[in-house]
């Protein structure tokens, strides 16, 4: 267990939602893209009542479009039980460094869009969340007292519309109708 003031920056990557079977095994759906990867992120908190616990899952299998895992030490399904309905915390240090140009949707969350649209300049909002489509995925981007307008608008995270990614100066700069 970890306190709350050395508490390093951790992302949710999936949920434990309910025991499987008698053993302690425990029903886990991942929100990586590849389900697997997850076990690859350790070892995961757990947001308790009494603060972050770490567990390590030393046994896994698919199960339909999730995973079912087994937690080191915790044979009974009773146990397990506790563990339904929390997050599955991963510390940031333990993701796989990306390609340049490539992002982490969390890296987005937040930044300031600025859009270039036909020669001119103006701020859009701020990313409140990614979307994922088939085709790709979707900046929500929200306006707000600094932006053109309050408008809400959904745009998609390609090369034909995202110009540039600033991490550093927090910022995207997109090429986007603003009439859409």
């Amino acid at each position: 267990m970890i306190s709350d003031d050395s508490v390093p920056e951790m992302l949710i990557v999936g949920r434990i939602t309910t025991v499987f079977g008698v053993r302690g095994w425990l029903k886990v759906f991942s929100y990586t893209e590849d389900i697997e990867a997850l076990l690859d992120y350790q070892p995961w908190w757990i947001d308790t009542a009494s603060g972050l616990q770490q567990v390590t899952a030393d046994d896994f299998k698919r199960h339909g479009d999730g995973l079912i895992v087994h937690f080191k030490d915790i044979d009974d399904r009773d146990v397990a039980k506790a563990w339904c309905q929390k997050d599955v915390l991963v510390q940031k240090t333990v993701l796989p460094s990306l390609k340049v140009d490539d992002y982490y949707w969390y890296q987005l969350v937040g930044l300031n869009v600025f859009n270039e649209y036909q020669g001119e300049q103006a701020r859009l909002g701020t990313v409140n969340s990614l979307l994922e489509t088939g085709a790709n995925d979707v900046l929500l981007v929200k306006g707000d007292g600094d932006s053109v307008d309050r408008n809400e608008r959904l745009i998609p995270y390609s090369d034909e519309f995202v110009i540039k990614v600033d991490i550093v100066q927090q910022k995207i700069i997109v090429s986007w109708d603003p009439e859409f």
